[in-house]
C-alpha cells in the first residue's frame, strides 16, 4: 500500500493543475447539485420491529390520510394574571385567532379550543391545533408568517401566547458562528505547530474543499434519500475535524522528509507513502465504525453514518491527492521562516523536544502514571451508571423559544403528562369472536372492545385521563389517546407503559381484541430499549474489529489489547460527563443547557462508533512510529522516546483541532447536536490527552521487549500491511537523492538527483 501512494503523492505533485481542476470540477458540480436541490427532507424517525412503529404503521394502513405527514402547530393561549381565557374578550380575542390561523392557502383546518374541548379545568390556559396540507419543510413563507401575525395579534390583546409542534421547526442545519470560531481555534494551532501560515492554511484550505464537496453531494441527495439536517451536521462535523487532521499528518511528513534533505517531489510521494497510508487506515476504522451503525436497525442512525462515512472517505481522498497537489504550487512555503530565508532546512524530529522530554518522565513512573489515568478515568465514568436514555424533545430547548414556553404553559394548565399522551390502538380484525365485550347499550363488538380497553387503562394507577376512541370506516380498528400523570421522560412514564402493555394478555382472553401503545413518548421509551440492547453487541463488534486491525498493523498481541481497553475507558469516561451534565444539570448553565434529561437514546451508539475511529488515528500516528523505532534495533524505552519526539506535537496538535470543532457545535441551538458535540469533544480529550498520551506509554514501558511479542504461527498467517512505509524506506536508502531545498529546487520541480532518487523514481 506504502509503494502504491507514493506513485500517487508524487504523481499529484507533478500533475498538481489537473489534480486541483479535477477537484474544482467537482466542488462545481457538486454546487450546482446543491442549488437546484429542494433541501434537506422533514424524515419522521422511525424504527421497525418495535411495538410502538408497528402500532403507528398500523393506524397508516387502516386510517389513510388520517395520519398524513402535514405540518401541525398548537398554539397556547394563556389568560393574564387573574383571569380566564373564558372570560369574553379572551375568548373574543381566541376565536379571532383561531379564525385568522386557518386563513392560509396551505390549512387544513384550526381547530377552536371552546368547541373541541381544550380548555384547561382552572380556565387559564387553551389550545387550538392547526394541521397543514405539507409537511414543515414544504411550509411557505407566507404560511409561516401568517401564524406569526396570528400569534402576535392575540399577544396584542393581552395574552400569553406560544407555539409549538413541527410547523415551528426553523429547518435548523449546520453552519453558524460556533463553528467559525471552532475553525479559528484550529487555525491557531496550526500556526504554533507549524510556525508558518501557509503550513497552518493548508490543511485548513484542503479540509474545508472536502467539506464543501461532501456537503452539497448531501445536499443534492437529501431529497431522493430523505436525508435530515441533523445528518448533514453530523456530516460536517467529522469532516471538518477529520479533514484538518489528515492534511495535518501529511504536511507534517512532509516537512519531516524535507527536513533529510529530499527534494520537494520525493518528500511528496514519501509523505503520502508514509502519513497517507496511515491515513487510509486510520478513515477505513472510521469508515467502518459509522457504516456499521446500520446494524442498530434506525433508518436515520444509518443515513448519518453513511453520510458521515462519505465525509470521511471525501476527507481521505482529499488527503492523498490534493494536499499533495497543493504543496506542488508551494513546496517551500510549509516550511519555517528561518529555513525559507536561509536556504536550509534544520532537521524536524530529531532534536528533544516537549514529546521526548514527556515519555522519559512516563517512562521513569509508568507504574504511577498508569494508575493515576485508569483511576481518573474510572471516577469519570461513575455517574454512567445512572444513565437514563430517551429522546428530549421541546423540553429541553431554551426558555427563550417559544416551543419550550409552549411546553410549559400546556404541562402548567393540563398537567406534565399532556406533553407526550400515549395512542392505544385496539385491532380487531383478525379477531375471530369479539367475545364478552359490550358496549354503553349493550352491543357486543369492536365498540365494546374498546371501551373494556379504554376502562382497563383508565383504572391504570398513573393515567389521567382517556379520550373516546375513534373508529376507522371498515369497523375493525379503534384509536385512543392516554394521558399520563408524569412527564414523557421522566421514568413513572416508562413503568406505566410497560404496566399497560402487562395487561394486555388478560384484557385480549376477555375481549378477543389485541391493543398496542404508540405515540412519540411510547416510541422513545421502544427506541431507548432497543438502542441499550443494541449497545453492548455493536461494542463487542467495534472491541473486536480494533483489535484485529491493530493487529495486522503492529504484529502484537498487547499493543491490540491495550488500545482496545483504553478506548473503552475514554468512552466510558465521556458518557459519564455528559450524563453529569446533561442528565444531573452539572455544569450546565454554562454550556446553556437549561434543562436536564435523559440523554438522548442514539448518545452511546455515536459515541462508540465515532470515537472508535478517531481513537484508532492517534493509536496508530504516535504507536508506529514506536514500532518503527523498535523494528530498527531501539530498546523499548528508546523507542517510546522516538516515536513521541516524532508524532506528540501532531497528535496534540491534532486533537486540539478536534477537540475545538467538536466543542464549536456545542452553541448549536439543536439539544441533539449540542450533546454530540460536547460528547465527543469530551471524549476526544480523554482519549488523546489521557489515554493516548499516559497509558500508552506507561503500559508499553511496563511490557518492555513483551509489548512487541506476537507468536511465529499468527505471525505467517496475518497479511503484511506496510502503514509506516517500511519498504519506502528500504528503496529510497540513505537519502541521498536529496537537494538542498533551495528556492531554486522547489519551484522548479526536478526529479530527485543522484541514484537513489532515480531508483525510486523508476518505482
Amino acid at each position: 500500500m506504502a509503494t502504491f501512494l507514493y506513485q500517487v503523492g508524487r504523481l499529484a505533485f507533478r500533475r498538481r493543475w489537473y489534480v486541483a481542476l479535477v477537484w474544482a470540477a467537482v466542488l462545481a458540480a457538486a454546487g450546482l447539485g446543491a442549488l437546484n436541490a429542494s433541501g434537506a427532507s422533514d424524515e419522521e424517525f422511525s424504527m421497525p420491529g418495535i411495538e410502538s412503529q408497528k402500532a403507528f404503521d398500523l393506524m397508516e394502513e387502516r386510517f389513510p390520510g388520517a395520519s398524513a405527514d402535514g405540518a401541525t402547530a398548537r398554539v397556547v393561549f394563556v389568560a393574564p394574571s387573574g383571569e380566564k381565557v373564558t372570560a369574553t374578550e379572551n375568548r373574543e380575542a381566541v376565536e379571532k385567532a383561531v379564525a385568522d390561523l386557518g386563513d392560509g392557502g396551505q390549512v387544513v383546518s384550526a381547530v377552536d379550543p371552546f368547541q373541541a374541548k381544550a380548555v384547561s379545568k382552572d380556565g387559564t390556559t387553551a389550545y387550538a391545533t392547526v394541521t397543514y396540507k405539507v409537511a414543515a419543510n414544504d411550509l411557505t413563507d407566507g404560511s409561516k408568517q401568517q401564524l406569526d401575525r396570528a400569534i402576535h395579534t392575540a399577544q396584542d390583546s393581552g395574552l400569553t401566547v406560544e407555539a409549538g409542534g413541527s410547523a415551528m421547526d426553523d429547518g435548523g442545519g449546520p453552519g453558524g458562528a460556533a463553528e467559525v470560531i471552532g475553525v479559528a481555534i484550529a487555525a491557531v494551532v496550526l500556526l504554533i505547530t507549524f510556525g508558518s501560515l501557509a503550513a497552518a492554511g493548508l490543511p485548513l484550505l484542503t479540509a474545508v474543499i472536502g467539506v464543501g464537496v461532501s456537503m452539497a453531494t448531501i445536499l443534492t441527495l437529501s431529497e431522493a434519500l430523505g436525508l435530515s439536517t441533523t445528518t448533514g451536521t453530523l456530516a460536517m462535523m467529522l469532516g471538518l475535524a477529520v479533514g484538518i487532521d489528515y492534511a495535518l499528518f501529511v504536511v507534517s511528513r512532509y516537512r519531516e522528509e524535507r527536513a533529510k534533505g529530499r527534494v520537494p517531489r520525493e518528500a511528496a510521494g514519501l509523505a503520502v507513502g508514509t502519513a497517507g497510508s496511515a491515513v487510509v487506515f486510520a478513515g477505513l476504522t472510521v469508515v467502518i465504525a459509522l457504516t456499521g451503525l446500520a446494524v442498530v436497525g434506525i433508518p436515520m442512525l444509518t443515513k448519518m453514518g453513511l453520510a458521515a462515512a462519505g465525509a470521511v472517505v471525501v476527507g481521505v481522498l482529499v488527503a492523498l491527492t490534493l494536499v499533495p497537489a497543493f504543496l506542488g504550487f508551494w513546496p517551500n512555503a510549509v516550511l519555517r521562516r528561518r529555513a525559507r530565508r536561509s536556504g536550509r532546512i534544520e532537521g524536524e524530529g530529531t532534536r528533544d523536544n516537549g514529546g521526548s522530554r514527556w515519555a522519559r518522565f512516563v517512562l521513569r513512573r509508568p507504574l504511577p502514571v498508569l494508575l493515576l489515568g485508569v483511576v481518573g478515568l474510572g471516577a469519570l465514568a461513575v455517574p454512567m451508571t445512572d444513565l437514563q436514555l430517551g429522546m428530549p424533545g421541546d423540553e429541553a430547548k431554551s426558555t427563550s423559544t417559544t416551543e419550550r414556553r409552549a411546553y410549559d404553559a400546556l404541562a402548567e394548565g393540563f398537567g406534565p403528562g399532556f406533553n407526550g399522551p400515549l395512542t392505544v390502538v385496539v385491532d380487531a380484525k383478525d379477531a375471530k369472536d369479539v367475545k364478552g365485550a359490550k358496549d354503553a347499550k349493550g352491543d357486543a363488538g369492536l365498540k365494546g372492545a374498546a371501551e373494556t380497553v379504554a376502562k382497563q387503562i383508565g383504572g391504570t394507577e398513573g393515567v389521567v385521563s382517556v379520550s373516546p376512541a375513534r373508529f376507522n370506516a371498515a369497523g375493525d380498528t379503534a384509536v385512543f389517546q392516554v394521558v399520563p400523570s408524569t412527564a414523557p421522560t421522566d421514568e413513572r412514564t416508562k413503568d406505566l407503559v410497560t404496566t399497560i402493555r402487562g395487561e394486555r394478555p388478560g384484557v385480549e382472553s376477555e375481549t378477543g381484541a389485541t391493543f398496542e401503545v404508540t405515540g412519540t413518548t411510547a416510541l422513545n421509551i421502544d427506541v431507548s430499549d432497543k438502542v441499550q440492547s443494541a449497545l453492548i453487541p455493536y461494542l463487542v463488534v467495534v472491541v473486536g474489529l480494533a483489535i484485529v486491525l491493530l493487529l495486522v498493523v503492529f504484529r502484537s498481541l498487547f499493543v491490540p489489547l491495550k488500545a482496545a481497553l483504553g478506548f473503552l475507558l475514554s468512552v466510558l469516561a465521556s458518557l459519564g460527563v455528559v450524563v453529569l451534565v446533561f442528565q444531573q444539570g452539572h455544569g450546565a448553565g454554562l454550556l446553556g443547557v437549561e434543562q436536564t434529561g435523559p440523554i438522548m437514546s442514539l448518545m452511546p451508539i455515536f459515541l462508540v462508533g465515532i470515537i472508535f475511529g478517531l481513537a484508532m488515528d492517534y493509536e496508530v500516528f504516535l504507536v508506529s512510529r514506536m514500532r518503527e523505532a523498535y523494528v530498527h534495533g531501539e530498546r523499548p524505552g528508546q523507542a517510546i522516546t522516538s516515536g513521541f519526539r516524532h508524532s506528540a506535537r501532531v497528535v496534540v496538535a491534532a486533537a486540539l483541532i478536534m477537540i475545538a470543532v467538536f466543542a464549536g457545535f456545542v452553541g448549536e441551538s439543536d439539544s441533539m447536536v449540542k450533546m454530540i458535540g460536547f460528547g465527543l469533544a469530551s471524549a476526544v480529550l480523554f482519549d488523546a490527552f489521557v489515554v493516548r498520551m499516559a497509558i500508552v506509554p506507561a503500559v508499553l514501558a511496563l511490557l518492555g521487549d513483551r509489548a512487541w511479542w506476537l507468536p511465529k504461527w499468527l505471525d505467517r498467517l496475518l497479511p503484511k500491511v506496510d502503514v509506516e512505509g517500511e519498504a519506502l524506506g528500504r528503496r529510497s536508502g540513505s537519502g541521498s537523492d536529496t537537494g538542498p531545498g533551495s528556492g531554486r529546487d522547489a519551484g522548479s520541480d526536478p526529479e530527485p538527483a543522484g541514484a537513489t532518487g532515480r531508483e525510486v523514481a523508476r518505482t
